[in-house]
């Protein structure tokens, strides 16, 4: 019979973006739910701090500005871990001047979208399997209602004929892109037993975009940091992970813990969603 204060016992999560923020509090509260926990991150002192802190917790490094790094961050996850029920997708970020990766992409796109695109699918076959042995098994992705002013371009998916706008023009494209990954691995899914969400955690007052003039404006005049404390932003994301039945279809998008948030037109087209997928698999 299952413990209610422990439903996950048994059960591996992987937690990108895990070394602070919403990250750090989500595999907290997931490993007092009894999950054993991956704690992934790109500061290596942190990643392994938070890991420290959480019994039974693995810390592994890895900085998402480099596909190298993320190839070799499946290859040690599928080395260490021979069923994985829950990938929670949470690592991004906003940049507020525009920089490119090692891999010659520009940065938000990398971080936000190709490099969790990208370990999504390395560890897919792997997600499949648990599922087909009859585990509850999920991909679940940090989204942004940032996407709704995002303009994303296929022929132009690093920005670079457009003005940076301090990021953030860049990191709502990157968002959309998430969605439509979401809508498109679901498609592709049906049927394994992988369901697939994305959530929108709130305005989180935490690292996320510390360099943005903007947020630190509105830090200045709000007396202190903008947005909810990162216990209350992993709240979807560790909802997500837990719960015994999601009842809503996989593909849907949550608003904070509310199903069918609204979004743009371009995260709703499924035509978008498929061509971003072929052209993502060419990048990485």
């Amino acid at each position: 019979m299952t413990d209610p204060e422990r439903p996950l016992a048994g059960q591996t999560v992987v937690v990108t973006g895990a070394s602070s923020g919403i990250g750090r509090a989500a595999a907290t509260e997931l490993s007092r739910r009894g999950a054993t926990l991956a704690v992934v991150g790109r500061d290596s002192h942190r990643t392994h701090e938070v890991a420290a802190s959480i019994d039974g917790a693995q810390a592994f490094v890895a900085d998402f500005a480099s596909l190298d790094q993320v190839r070799s961050l499946a290859t040690r996850l599928l080395g260490s871990y021979e069923t994985i029920d829950v990938l929670a997708n949470n690592a991004g970020g906003l940049e507020s001047a525009r920089r490119m990766t090692v891999d010659g992409h520009e940065r938000t796109i990398q971080v936000n979208y190709l490099a969790p695109f990208l370990l999504t699918t390395a560890l897919l076959p792997r997600l499949v399997a648990s599922a087909a042995g009859g585990r509850s098994v999920r991909v679940i992705s940090t989204a942004s209602v940032a996407h709704r002013w995002g303009r994303l371009r296929l022929d132009d998916l690093d920005s670079e004929r457009r003005p940076h706008l301090g990021g953030w023009q860049a990191y709502g494209s990157a968002k959309t892109a998430v969605l439509l990954f979401t809508r498109e691995l679901a498609r592709r899914t049906a049927g394994t037993g992988v369901s697939v969400f994305a959530f929108h955690p709130g305005l989180v007052a935490t690292s996320f975009g510390a360099r943005s003039a903007l947020l630190r404006l509105g830090s200045v005049f709000g007396s202190g940091p903008l947005g909810i404390a990162p216990e209350a932003g992993a709240v979807p994301l560790v909802e997500l992970a837990s719960a015994a039945d999601i009842t809503t279809p996989s593909g849907t998008y949550f608003d904070g813990l509310v199903p069918g948030g609204r979004t743009s037109a371009a995260a709703q087209d499924d035509a978008l969603a498929r061509r971003l997928w072929a052209l993502s698999e060419t990048l990485i």
